[in-house]
């Protein structure tokens, strides 16, 4: 799912490719993956925006 989704395919794409019954079964069968990368995305944004204060 990693080199799939870095390739710029959408959750509902590779939940076709891997032949699940929606993108709600790819979710949860990849969601500590989809954590790291969500949390790895936030960090980012972090870094880009300022703080409001």
């Amino acid at each position: 799912m990693s080199l799939l989704s870095e390739s710029g395919l959408s959750i509902e794409q590779i939940s076709l490719l891997d032949g699940h019954k929606s993108a709600q079964v790819t979710e949860t069968v990849y969601r500590h993956w989809l954590r790291r990368i969500l949390t790895e995305g936030a960090e980012a944004m972090d870094g880009l925006l300022p703080a409001n204060r």
